[in-house]
C-alpha cells in the first residue's frame, strides 16, 4: 500500500486528506514538528511527504530536517510537496535539492493539488469533475452557501471541513447556515447527492437541523426533505427574504432588506480564505498558471533539438518545467511578455541572434534570474564576455545533462 506523511498539516487539509487518500487505498501518516517529522519519515519510508509551510517559510527546525532526510540513504529521494504562503519563486527552487518537486500557494485548488499527488505515487485517483460552483461567505451569524452548475461530490466532501473552519476561526453565538440551491434543477438520480450535501452541512453538531434553511425553487428538494425524518427541523423556502425573517436576529435595527443589502451582500469570509480552496483550478475561467505547482521553470534556447531535448529531460527528473526556444527572439518575445523563467540555458551560437545580443537585451529589460551559457565556444574572450554581460556560469558543450542541472541548482542555491 502506498503510503504518504501529512506534517505540520492544518486540521482541515489533515482531516479532508486523510479521508480522500485513504478512500484510494493510500495510508496516511501525520507528524507535527521537525523532531517527530524525521522520526516517522525513517521509521515509515513514505512514497511523498506533504509538508505545509507556516507564514515564516522555511524555518531553521525545518531546514534541518530537509537536510537530515537528503543525508539519509533510504529517504534521500522522496519527493516533498510544499504548501504555504504566496512565495517568490527564486526562493522555492533552490528547495529541489533536497527533493521539493512541488510547491502550491494557498488556499490550495484541491483537484490540481490531487492530482500531482496521483502521479508521483503513479496511481489513478478518481475525482468527480461535474461542473459545480460552490461558494461559502460569512455575514455576522449566517453562513451562506450557494451551490450552482451541479453537485461535485469533491468539493461536497470539503464543505463540511470549510464550515467548521468558519466556525473554529470565528466566534458565533448559535450559527445558521442558509444553503442556496436556487439555480439546480434536480431528479431523483441526484438523490444521493443531495443528501450528501445535507449531510455535509449538518456534519458540525454546532449546526442543528432547525438552524439550516435551504432555499430552492425545485420542488424535488422539499420531496426529498419530506420523505427523511433525519431532516425533520430543516426549511425549505422559495424566498430569502421569508427565510432572513425567521433567522435574522428580531432585536436587530431596520428592515430585513436594509440586512440584505448591507450585510449579506457585502464581503464576509470567503471560500477563498483558509487552506484549501472551494474553487477547482478546472472551473471554467479559473485555470491559472501561477498554481499548477512547478517549482522551477527554466528556459533552454538552444538551435541544436537534440540539447533542448535532452536537457528538458534531466530538468524533468526534478520536476522543473523546460520552455524550448531554437530562436533568440523568440525567446526575448516569451521574455517581453512577462513570461516567469527562474533560470536560461542559452548558446552562443543561434542562427537569428547570437548569445551575446541576448544577454544584452535581458540587461536592458532587468532581467534578474541566472542565465547558464551551454555552448561550443572555447575561446577565453568568449568566456570573459558572457560573464561581463551577466551570464553566472559558463560550460562547455558537451556535458552530461546531470550536470547543467547540478551546476543549476548550485546557481539557485547561491542566490536564495
Amino acid at each position: 500500500m502506498k503510503q504518504v506523511l501529512l506534517i505540520d498539516s492544518a486540521p482541515i487539509t489533515k482531516e479532508f486528506l486523510t479521508e480522500k487518500l485513504e478512500s484510494e487505498q493510500v495510508h496516511v501518516e501525520t507528524a507535527i514538528g521537525s523532531r517527530d517529522a524525521f522520526t516517522k519519515l525513517i521509521t515509515v519510508i513514505p512514497d511523498i511527504v506533504i509538508l505545509e509551510l507556516g507564514e515564516e517559510g522555511i524555518t531553521p527546525p525545518l531546514q534541518d530536517f530537509m537536510e537530515k532526510k537528503v543525508r539519509d540513504p533510504n529517504a534521500h529521494s522522496i519527493p516533498i510537496i510544499l504548501t504555504g504562503p504566496v512565495t517568490d519563486r527564486s526562493k522555492i527552487a533552490p528547495l529541489t535539492q533536497f527533493g521539493v518537486v512541488k510547491y502550491f500557494n494557498k488556499p490550495v485548488r484541491f483537484d490540481v493539488f490531487f492530482e500531482a499527488i496521483g502521479k508521483l505515487l503513479n496511481a489513478d485517483f478518481s475525482i468527480d469533475m461535474t461542473p459545480c460552483l460552490l461558494d461559502l461567505h460569512l455575514n455576522d451569524n449566517l453562513i451562506f452557501v450557494e451551490v450552482a452548475q451541479g453537485l461535485n461530490r469533491e468539493k461536497i466532501a470539503l464543505l463540511k471541513y470549510k464550515i467548521a473552519e468558519i466556525l473554529n476561526n470565528n466566534t458565533l453565538k448559535t450559527p445558521r447556515l442558509i444553503l442556496m440551491l436556487t439555480n439546480l434543477d434536480l431528479t431523483f438520480m441526484d438523490g444521493a447527492n443531495l443528501e450528501l450535501l445535507l449531510d455535509n452541512c449538518l456534519a458540525d453538531s454546532r449546526i442543528t437541523r432547525r438552524h439550516l434553511k435551504i432555499l430552492s425553487l425545485d420542488p424535488f428538494v422539499r420531496q426529498l426533505l419530506d420523505g427523511h425524518k433525519k431532516y425533520t427541523g430543516v426549511e425549505v423556502a422559495t424566498s430569502l427574504t421569508d427565510i432572513l425573517q425567521s433567522v435574522v436576529d428580531a432585536q436587530r435595527s431596520g428592515e430585513v432588506s436594509d440586512f440584505l443589502s448591507e450585510k449579506i451582500l457585502s464581503t464576509g469570509a470567503g471560500s477563498n480564505q483558509g487552506e484549501l480552496h472551494m474553487r477547482f483550478a478546472k472551473d471554467k475561467g479559473e485555470v491559472t498558471t501561477e498554481e499548477n505547482g512547478t517549482v522551477l521553470n527554466v528556459a533552454i534556447v538552444d538551435d541544436d533539438i537534440i540539447v533542448r531535448k535532452l536537457l528538458q529531460k534531466s530538468f524533468s527528473q526534478i520536476s522543473a518545467e523546460s520552455f524550448l526556444f531554437d530562436s533568440g527572439n523568440e525567446f526575448l518575445k516569451a521574455v517581453i511578455t512577462h513570461q516567469n523563467f527562474d533560470l536560461v540555458i542559452l548558446d552562443i551560437y543561434i542562427p537569428d541572434m547570437d548569445g551575446f545580443g541576448i544577454l544584452r537585451t535581458l540587461q536592458r529589460q532587468n532581467f534578474t534570474s541566472p542565465v547558464i551559457i551551454y555552448s561550443q565556444a572555447m575561446q577565453k574572450e568568449t568566456v570573459i564576455q558572457a560573464l561581463g554581460l551577466g551570464a553566472k556560469a559558463f560550460l562547455v558543450k558537451p556535458q552530461k545533462p546531470q550536470a547543467i542541472v547540478k551546476k543549476a541548482l548550485e546557481i539557485l542555491n547561491e542566490q536564495a
